[in-house]
């Protein structure tokens, strides 16, 4: 939930052009003699700054011409025709995210221990990885030629940190002044411009609940649908980030919330035909309460925020049970495993497994992992690390070990503390797995 999504060469120094990374044999880019290392600095006159420029002054063009630094320093010139579908054949190094000047009270690098891996501490403020990856900016130091892109290459939609409407209270969460903290301009040019928004609110007991939670839901609805939605989802307190002025989330604090929210959603569909705000999972399981149905949460507009995970988890297992029923695992007892999840999500996952190793004979447990790496406050799945899983190894059953695959960085085998998943093989002695919910599924129905 409050990861980032790009964390390789987030310390490499940034260089002009968008550097090649690698050439696929046989096609276009290895015609015109590319290679990995070489640096492509301008299509057909226009700067590029990254992949995302190569890729929208390229697109649909046949007639060409590449400016690029060769890696050897000779700089070349290339004119290009091509089909309107022939595609380069080119990988790009990944974006080197863009670094955020706020000191927000609430920043979840602060919490992270200090021996941690360097690339845990990058806080990134770039509005190309809001539009790649749904990650949160705050606008609060975005560029005029940054804006200018946003709007000229549709980076669209864009996810906003708001947490507050009330000035004030925005820039004391964002350790920033006024002037900066405010965002109205910001958000209305891009709003005109036809650039969709989608808002965020880190809620933090005692500072942007209650009336000022309920006004800035208020002032963002006024604007719908150029922001389409806000999910509000509750600050998240490690063992090392103790800020006096932070209050810890309770269980009475959620169902407070449920409480006040849920009024505001029914009138807000019956205004907008959509709820708008969206509670994160978090707060529903922390309060004890049920998580809302399927059409509560409509196209899922914030689920990477983990809002709507548990109803989409309620929904696949049950496609996955209409499945078993109809063809059972064909060597149930092979399925002795135990999967490993965060504390809030054990007991949902364990009685959906109990009952089909009820039905089919399947032997899958259920462990509920602790967090020792950042504290006991912090519960969900994606923030375990391999310290966790160690720690947790008298609680394995079976033959094999399956973690969450969001408990990885992006494609790689790594954990948030370095931990990869050949270590924890050698050190338990067993198979260890990441799974996300459809592979995890596709295991079972495979038997």
């Amino acid at each position: 939930m409050y990861e980032f999504a790009v964390t390789p060469a987030t310390l490499k120094i940034r260089r002009r052009g968008a550097e090649i990374a690698e050439v696929a044999p046989g096609g276009l880019g290895a015609e015109l003699d590319l290679e990995p290392g070489d640096r492509i600095i301008r299509v057909n006159g226009h700067k590029v700054r990254d992949y995302l420029d190569f890729n929208f002054y390229a697109a649909g063009e046949t007639l060409l011409t590449l400016e690029v630094i060769k890696k050897d320093g000779e700089h070349w010139e290339i004119e290009v025709e091509r089909a309107e579908d022939e595609d380069f054949g080119l990988t790009f190094e990944q974006i080197v995210p863009r670094q955020c000047a706020n000191e927000c009270i609430f920043c979840f690098c602060k919490g992270n221990p200090p021996n941690a891996r360097s690339a845990l501490f990058v806080r990134d403020e770039d509005v190309r990885l809001s539009f790649l990856y749904g990650n949160y900016t705050t606008l609060t130091s975005i560029t005029a030629e940054e804006m200018e892109r946003v709007i000229e290459q549709r980076l669209s939609p864009q996810y906003v940190s708001i947490h507050a409407t009330d000035v004030d209270v925005r820039a004391y969460l964002l350790g920033i002044d006024r002037r900066r903290a405010d965002i109205s301009a910001k958000l209305q040019r891009l709003m005109d411009a036809g650039i969709e928004i989608h808002a965020q609110v880190v809620l933090c007991p005692t500072i942007n609940d209650g009336a000022v939670l309920l006004r800035t839901i208020e002032d963002l609805a006024a604007h719908y649908p150029r922001i389409r939605s806000v999910a509000i989802v509750p600050l998240g307190l490690t063992r090392y980030n103790r800020d006096p002025r932070l209050v810890p989330v309770t269980a009475e604090f959620c169902r407070r919330v449920i409480d006040d929210i849920a009024p505001v959603q029914r009138r807000l569909r019956e205004r907008l035909g959509t709820n708008f705000a969206f509670l994160g999972d978090e707060i529903y399981l922390r309060a004890g309460r049920p998580v809302p149905g399927r059409r509560h949460y409509g196209d899922y507009p914030q689920i990477e925020d983990g809002v709507g995970m548990v109803r989409a988890f309620y929904e696949r297992f049950n496609a996955l049970w209409r499945r078993l029923q109809r063809r059972p695992p064909a060597h149930p007892a092979r399925l002795h495993a135990t999967v490993m999840t965060g504390k809030l999500f054990a007991p949902i996952l364990r009685e959906r497994l109990e009952r089909i190793n009820a039905r089919f004979g399947t032997r899958l447990h259920v462990a509920a992992v602790e967090n020792t790496y950042f504290g006991p406050e912090i519960v969900v799945a994606g923030l375990i690390t391999g310290q966790d899983v160690l720690a947790a190894r008298d609680a394995i059953q079976g033959e094999s070990l399956i973690i969450p695959r969001s408990a990885l960085r992006g494609d790689e085998d790594l954990m948030l503390d370095g931990t990869t998943l050949v270590d924890l093989e050698r050190q338990l002695g067993i198979a260890v797995r990441a799974h996300d919910l459809s592979s995890f599924a596709r295991l079972i129905a495979a038997g």
